[in-house]
This record gives C-alpha cells, structure tokens and sequence, in this order.
C-alpha cells in the first residue's frame, strides 16, 4: 500500500506540471488568435466602410433640384397637363388611360429636370427622400395604376372615379412643385 501511495504522490506534481504546461500553452495561442481576429474585423470594418462609401457615391445621384431655378407656372407642362385634363373629361376609359399615361410622361420629366436619374418613373421615384418630397405617396399610388395600364392595357378594368383619383394625385405632385 505504501509502494501505491509513494506511485500517486510522485506523479502528481508531474501531473500538475503538464496541466500548467498545456494551460501556458492554450492561454498563449487564445492570445495570439485573439490578436489576429481583432486584426481581421479591423480590417473588415475599414473595408465596409470604404465600399458603402463608394456606394453612396454612385447611388444618390440626386443634384439640386431644378425646380427652384423653374419659374411658376410652365407653359409647355400647362399644355401637357390640359391635355390629360380634356382626356380625363371624356367619357371613354381608353382616354383615361391615355390621361393616365401622359400624365406620369409629365412626372417623369419633372422628376429629369429636379435631378433624379434612373431608368423609369419608379426608379427615379426610389431615389426620392421622403423629406423631399411632400406628395412621394401620392406619385407612387398614381404612378401604380400607370404601370397597371401599361401591363394590362385595355384588359385593365378602370372606372371614371380610378382614373379621376389617379389623376389627381398627379395633380397633387405637379402642383407641390408649381408646374401646373
């Protein structure tokens, strides 16, 4: 028993070595490790940073807005939008569609002249901050229905009172920006 006893009390201080040994070790490579994953967030923040940067830079493409160098009251968008008006008036649904989509022609040259490119009336519209632009909802719930008719053509069920409530959301956006 006393051969035993002498067996476990020489091994354990060796036993206690080695754990403080791989512990030393474990502690020393966590550190190491530890430095190098700071290193690569560092690194990966900077790196977001530069490429939201440059996405800002080619997605706002919005400049000053022209409509404060236009004056009141357009002449040419005047004819324009008493032509939506006139179609408007009838009683035929494919001269409201027509309204319609002269109309949102007339909102997508406003939307070019206040600076805002895309390649549709909804992209341009996209770009749009909300704080620029009082009647945005409207635009976008007549510019809706445009894309209606567009898509659906005369399949497209509108009554009088759709094509009248289209066209004055139009109507809303056109005079925020005093072009009619």
């Amino acid at each position: 028993m006393n051969s035993l006893l002498n067996n476990i009390t020489a091994f354990y201080p060796t036993l206690v070595e080695w754990i403080k040994n791989i512990a030393g070790f474990f502690i020393g490579f966590s550190l190491v490790l530890s430095l190098f994953f700071l290193i690569g967030i560092i690194y990966c923040v900077e790196q977001l940073k530069y490429i939201r940067g440059k996405e800002k830079e080619t997605m706002n493409l919005k400049v000053v807005p022209a409509f404060e160098d236009v004056p009141a009251g357009d002449n040419i968008m005047a004819k324009r939008w008493e032509s939506v008006k006139t179609h408007i008036a009838t009683d035929n649904p494919n001269d409201w569609r027509q309204a319609i989509i002269d109309a949102d022609i007339i909102l997508d040259d406003i939307l070019n002249r206040m600076g805002y490119r895309g390649e549709s009336v909804g992209e341009k519209l996209k770009r749009v901050a909300k704080g620029d632009f009082a009647t945005l909802d409207d635009a976008w719930e007549a510019h809706k229905v445009r894309n209606e008719i567009a898509h659906e053509g005369s399949a497209m069920s509108l009554n009088h009172h759709e094509a009248k409530e289209a066209v004055n959301r139009y109507k809303r956006v056109f005079e925020e920006f005093y072009y009619i």
